[in-house]
């Protein structure tokens, strides 16, 4: 009965921290990732498809981003799906190809993206508590009916924390290692 309630406990937490993986992933860095640009939407004839659907892109340079669109008339959608994606970031176009400039971060800025992922980091600590909640309270309900005796109550209160610690250090790890990518230089 417990092992079913671990497993649970294990695959929703998982969820989370994929989750989290790729909400830091949008958090911006000094340096130019592609990864910026996965929740940008091209209207593609009268389809909204991900950008990365409809051209090929490209990191030549730590500070540039080229996309160029497989059809050459798909240049000015990618161009306003960038734009209007909020990014903070111009596209600049030749016809045929955009490229797109990632200026250096400023001071106020870096500390701003760490706060994001701090904020994000703590959104998905408190996404584990609510995993952590639901399975405690199914693990008293199976010894409220009789299914398990209180001693393995408490030993599956006890091994649900572990799982819940492991997790939540996992989170501040890769927060950790998100706020270093947004500070250096």
């Amino acid at each position: 009965m417990l092992e079913a309630q671990y497993k649970e406990t294990r695959k929703r937490m998982d969820q989370v921290i994929k989750k989290l993986i790729g909400d830091l992933a949008k958090v911006r860095t000094g340096r130019a990732s592609l990864s910026i640009f996965d929740s940008v939407m091209v209207d593609y004839y009268g389809t909204p498809t991900p950008i990365n659907q409809v051209a090929g892109m490209a990191n030549p340079e730590p500070s540039l981003i080229t996309i160029q669109p497989w059809e050459p008339h798909m240049v000015g959608e990618v161009e306003k799906a960038i734009l209007a994606a909020n990014l903070g970031l111009t596209p600049g176009n030749d016809g045929a190809m955009i490229r797109i400039n990632i200026p250096p971060l400023t001071e106020e800025r870096r500390k701003e993206y760490v706060k994001d992922a701090h904020r994000l980091g703590e959104a998905a600590k408190t996404a584990i508590r609510n995993v952590r909640r639901d399975v405690n309270d199914a693990i008293k309900k199976l010894e409220k009916n009789k299914d398990i005796s209180q001693d393995e109550m408490h030993t599956g209160l006890d091994d649900v924390q572990k799982i819940t610690d492991e997790h939540t250090a996992d989170i501040d790890k890769r927060v950790k290692e998100k706020e270093g990518e947004v500070m250096t230089i």
